[in-house]
């Protein structure tokens, strides 16, 4: 015991900038992800206001009854949430890996940096403003898309009441916000591949597409099936500040875009069920750890390297 605290003691001596250094993201993680890992007793127990998360009484699994009130309404919005989280993490790591390859194949420096800029830009505008651009885009009587497709000679599309359209629009909306900031990962791990493999390429004759089909997308296979994984862990939560910005309350076009995060929003807003918004989340947590565990085995057994563990 005493040689693992004088251990523990000396090591935090010898490496005392590095624990600093790591201070501010451990805090982080402490206080807004293993902190609050506390209320998950919140989806056991009929919580009351007055008597606090440790004083309102349990009532088992109660909470959960709500994926069988409304049978018809889960399933949609389970769907909706799987459904549209796979089209972004299919579309988007494809475009963000294509963008990362064509950003690295630029050669004048200033240009490469201001292209650079240009793609990561959008993701530092809040979806909220993105909200109000897709309206002037997108609004019936003086969008911006419909005055295009007047001018062509086409009908006007009443896009805010056409459900089948959306996952399409969130699908563009979401790759032009975020596949900018994603390539930034598959830069680096671009710029980790050896010179001299594209050098040897060129040497046999190899063109600029074999060249990414071969060097390239070999090169960085581990980290894009480590993002995939990282984003499989989530694939049951709905981006709900996306979602409800870009959509709100539009029940006209809920059977398409209404996912778990929003629904429970909604039903939070009007029964204020706390508990069963904790139940929620709990169950997105567990299936997410489950489906990180599987994926995560599958892909040890094909290459340990590629595994998060």
């Amino acid at each position: 015991m005493r040689r693992t605290v004088r251990f523990i003691a000396t090591d935090l001596v010898k490496n005392k900038f590095l624990y600093l250094l790591a201070m501010p993201g451990l805090l982080y993680f402490v206080l807004f992800c293993y902190l609050p890992m506390t209320g998950v007793i919140v989806a056991f127990k009929e919580y009351r206001l007055d008597l606090g998360i440790f004083g309102s009484p349990f009532n088992g699994l109660d909470n959960f009854r709500f994926l069988t009130v409304d049978t018809a309404s889960v399933l949609r919005v389970i769907f909706n949430t799987l459904f549209l989280n796979a089209l972004f993490i299919g579309i988007g790591t494809v475009l963000a890996v294509l963008t990362a390859v064509l950003v690295n194949e630029i050669r004048l420096v200033i240009f490469k940096k201001i292209t650079q800029s240009l793609v990561i830009l959008p993701n530092f505008i809040s979806w909220i403003i993105v909200s109000v651009f897709a309206y002037n885009f997108l609004n019936t009587d003086s969008g911006i898309l419909n005055g295009w497709l007047q001018g062509l000679g086409f009908s006007p599309v009443n896009w805010y009441n056409s459900a089948g359209l959306w996952p399409g629009i969130l699908v563009v909306l979401y790759v032009w916000k975020t596949v900018g900031f994603n390539s930034i990962i598959y830069l680096a791990a671009i710029a980790g591949i050896d010179p001299e493999q594209y050098e040897s390429a060129s040497l046999d004759g190899a063109s600029k597409i074999r060249q990414m089909w071969h060097i390239t997308i070999p090169g960085i296979s581990k980290t894009i099936i480590i993002l995939l994984l990282l984003a499989i862990g989530r694939i049951f939560y709905g981006d709900f500040g996306m979602i409800y910005g870009l959509v709100g309350d539009n029940s006209l076009l809920f059977s398409t875009t209404d996912v778990i995060d929003t629904y429970v929003f909604r039903a939070l807003r009007t029964l204020n069920d706390v508990g069963m918004s904790s139940a929620t989340g709990l169950m997105q947590s567990v299936i997410g750890f489950v489906l990180v565990f599987s994926v995560n085995a599958a892909v040890r057994r094909y290459d340990k390297d590629s595994a998060l563990f």
